[in-house]
């Protein structure tokens, strides 16, 4: 069987795909607002852990498994 090489542009797929998502967030989404209610909503999940839970969360911490939320962070 011969060796096929093909290439497919798929510039159009994404900026249709772009298109679409930017109509389907609407003109009122705010990210500063959306950014904070995640911060809130990690900071309701990781509250209140007894002594094993935080152990096992900072143990996922130092493994990066889990992002170290006591510094600030820049999204990528």
């Amino acid at each position: 069987m011969a060796d096929l090489d093909f290439a497919y542009d798929l510039t159009l797929d994404e900026a249709r795909r772009r298109s679409a998502m930017v109509t389907a967030i609407g003109d009122d989404w705010d990210p500063g607002a959306a950014l904070a209610q995640e911060d809130q909503a990690y900071d309701m999940l990781y509250a209140g852990l007894d002594d094993e839970q935080q152990r096992i969360y900072d143990e996922l911490v130092a493994a990066g498994v889990l992002p170290d939320r006591s510094v600030g962070h820049v999204a990528d």
